[in-house]
């Protein structure tokens, strides 16, 4: 392995968190800022809300209503179809 190529490794970096909390953790940076970390971002938290962009559930509920109902409106075109062809 070439000598004199690799970062210097610090064995205890400082991370630190926009929320205040203060990590301790191996690094090639001594000291680190983050914006979020375990301690405050909402999927750690539980506090995790899904957002509904644009309404996309309520249009997949609507296109399969539609489906739905246009999957019937055939079936029932069939079967009197069916009934003309027996009489």
């Amino acid at each position: 392995m070439k000598k004199e190529i690799h970062p210097e490794y610090h064995n205890n970096a400082k991370i630190h968190c926009a929320c205040g909390a203060v990590f301790s953790v191996g690094a090639t940076k001594s000291d680190i800022k983050v914006e979020i970390c375990s301690h405050c971002h909402p999927f750690f938290t539980g506090k995790e809300e899904l957002v509904d962009i644009a309404g996309r559930v309520e249009k997949f509920k609507a296109r399969k209503a539609k489906a739905v109902t246009v999957v019937a409106k055939h079936q029932k075109k069939a079967a009197k179809k069916t009934l003309k062809k027996k009489k």
